[in-house]
C-alpha cells in the first residue's frame, strides 16, 4: 500500500484546493483554523467577500508584524486588515447574516464527516472545546458547506465515516470534503469521489476511508502548487 504519510497534500495546500472552487463576489465564511488559510489563495481575478461572527464583513489580509491593531480581529482572535467598503456591526447582526442564508458558503474543518453529510467538528473530550459554538449556525445557515480535513487521523483511522460517533454540528449539510488525498462530494447519502492524488490508487484511498467511495467515470487527478 502506498506510504500516504509521504505524499498527501498539506494543510495549505488543501486550503489552496478549496480557494478555486470560490466565485468571484461569494460571501464566505472561514472556520477557526486552517480553513483560514482559503483566503490567502484566492485566483488571480477573483475576490471572495469574507465574513466573520464577531462581526466583520469583506476584511482584508492579515497586517504586517508589528502593525496589527487588536479591534480588528477575526472570529480565530488574528488580527486582520480592514479594506475600503468594510462593515463593523454587532455580533448579534452577524448571526442574524448566518441564520437568513445570506452565506454563500463556510468552509470549516472536522473531526469526522458521514456519508449522509453529516459533520462532527467539536468535541468535549480530551484536549477538546466546551460547546459546539457558532459553527451550528454556519452549517444551516450557508448555502454551501464545504470541509478541510486530513484524510485520516493521527492514529491513522478514517475521518470519512459510514456514520459520524462523535456529537454532531449539523444533520445532511456537508456539500464537498477537500482532504490531504481527495476531493469528495456527498450526492444522494454517498460519497462520490471527484479527485485523487495521482500516485495513490482508488483501492488504497478506499483502505483509508470509513465508507464505500463511489465514481462516476475517470477520477480527475488533484494537483496542488509546492506551498
Amino acid at each position: 500500500m502506498t506510504n500516504i504519510a509521504r505524499i498527501k497534500l498539506s494543510n495549505a495546500q488543501i486550503a489552496w484546493r478549496a480557494a478555486q472552487d470560490i466565485t468571484d463576489g461569494a460571501y464566505v465564511n472561514l472556520g477557526i483554523g486552517f480553513p483560514e488559510m482559503v483566503a490567502q489563495f484566492q485566483p488571480e481575478g477573483r475576490q471572495a467577500i469574507f465574513h466573520s461572527e464577531n462581526g466583520l464583513l469583506d476584511f482584508g489580509p492579515a497586517p504586517a508584524a508589528g502593525e496589527e491593531d487588536w479591534d480588528c480581529i477575526n472570529a480565530g482572535k488574528k488580527a486582520v486588515t480592514i479594506r475600503p467598503g468594510s462593515a463593523i456591526f454587532h455580533h448579534a447582526d452577524s448571526f442574524a447574516m448566518v441564520r437568513g442564508r445570506h452565506l454563500d458558503v463556510a468552509i470549516l474543518g472536522a473531526y469526522e464527516v458521514a456519508q449522509s453529510g453529516d459533520l462532527a467538528n467539536w468535541s468535549t473530550g480530551k484536549d477538546g472545546i466546551p460547546a459546539v459554538g457558532g459553527a451550528m449556525d454556519l452549517v444551516h445557515g450557508a448555502k454551501r458547506v464545504a470541509v478541510l480535513t486530513d484524510h485520516v487521523t493521527r492514529k491513522g483511522a478514517p475521518k470519512l465515516v459510514e456514520r459520524c460517533s462523535l456529537p454532531l454540528t449539523g444533520v445532511g449539510c456537508v456539500t464537498r470534503v477537500y482532504t490531504s488525498l481527495a476531493v469528495v462530494d456527498i450526492d444522494a447519502g454517498r460519497f462520490v469521489l471527484r479527485e485523487k492524488l495521482p500516485e495513490i490508487s482508488v483501492q488504497d484511498l478506499q483502505a483509508v476511508t470509513g465508507a464505500q467511495l463511489y465514481h462516476e467515470g475517470p477520477v480527475a487527478d488533484l494537483i496542488a502548487p509546492a506551498l
